[in-house]
């Protein structure tokens, strides 16, 4: 962030909850904040979680570790299946601590804050029958199979969503829909938490995220991907890491490094955009932090 951010105003009693679209700054500020209050940081963004996409996902570095305390990152084998409901339990026994929780996963603030309907797991046949048709037919076939009214709501956009409320339409005959009407209380209430939303206007974020992909790149995001090459598949949970599947085809040899990079950087913005839509319908009362 351009500005530093005024740590006295936030009660040390209270978690600080940081939402932002990638590449806007939100890791740096949660650092800031957490090594000013001696905080915990818990990751709140959905990709960072697997083990297999340090770089790729700009999960906190080495140094970044060893310098604070970061929970809940990398974590998770890129091969299993990862959901919000996961994510809340394992972040509720986090949360004694009052820690930095930030993230881009817009789906995690809001279930944390507002609740989660209680959803029975997904059966192993049925998560590996939707990553094998998300793979073979693409998200418009399985979004061409959910009840109306999940159909909707959900971000149309979104394979990783349109996956799982088909999974769960698959698994309990009931819609995501009705079981999100069905919702429990939340981990933490508005009251009880520091929400700030980071303000990143689309013609200050562009550049950012095209300086921070080469940055990558340069930090080592193609051996990432060619150690990743082997037994990569579309359909794995990992594999939604922004530009994963365009450095995977540059190192198979399907595109140049060029063709990669801009395909990459087109899919960030529009990632970003996603999330700036999410930020901007469901975090309304938020706190807008400014760049």
């Amino acid at each position: 962030m351009a500005t530093r951010f005024d740590t006295s105003m936030l009660s040390r009693e209270k978690p600080v909850l940081i939402a932002g679209p990638t590449a806007s700054g939100k890791s740096a500020l949660a650092m800031e904040i957490a090594a000013a209050q001696g905080r915990e940081i818990v990751n709140a963004d959905a990709l960072q979680v697997f083990a297999d996409w340090r770089i790729l996902t700009a999960r906190p570095s080495p140094q970044d570790e060893a310098a604070l305390p970061h929970r809940l990152y990398g974590h998770i084998p890129g091969t299993h299946g990862y959901s919000v409901g996961h994510w809340l339990r394992e972040v509720a026994p986090l949360l004694d601590t009052a820690p930095v929780i930030v993230g881009g996963t817009g789906l995690y603030f809001t279930a944390l804050t507002e609740g989660l309907a209680e959803i029975p797991a997904t059966p192993d046949q049925i998560r590996t029958e939707a990553m094998t048709r998300l793979e073979t037919e693409g998200h418009e076939a399985l979004l061409a199979e959910l009840d109306p009214e999940t159909a909707a709501r959900i971000d149309r956009q979104n394979p990783m969503r349109i996956q799982r409320a088909w999974e769960v339409l698959q698994s309990t005959g009931r819609g995501l829909a009705r079981w999100q009407d069905d919702t429990g209380p939340p981990l933490v209430s508005a009251e009880a938490a520091h929400r700030l939303l980071i303000d990143a206007p689309k013609d200050w974020l562009t550049p950012r995220i095209e300086r921070r992909f080469d940055q990558m790149l340069e930090q080592g995001a193609l051996d990432e991907a060619r150690a990743n090459a082997p037994n990569w598949t579309p359909g794995q949970p990992s594999a939604k890491a922004i530009g994963a599947a365009e450095l995977i085809a540059h190192v198979r040899g399907e595109m140049s490094l060029e063709e990669a990079r801009e395909a990459a950087v087109i899919a960030t913005r529009q990632y970003a955009k996603r999330q700036r839509s999410w930020f901007r319908a469901r975090m309304k009362d938020w706190s807008p932090v400014g760049n």
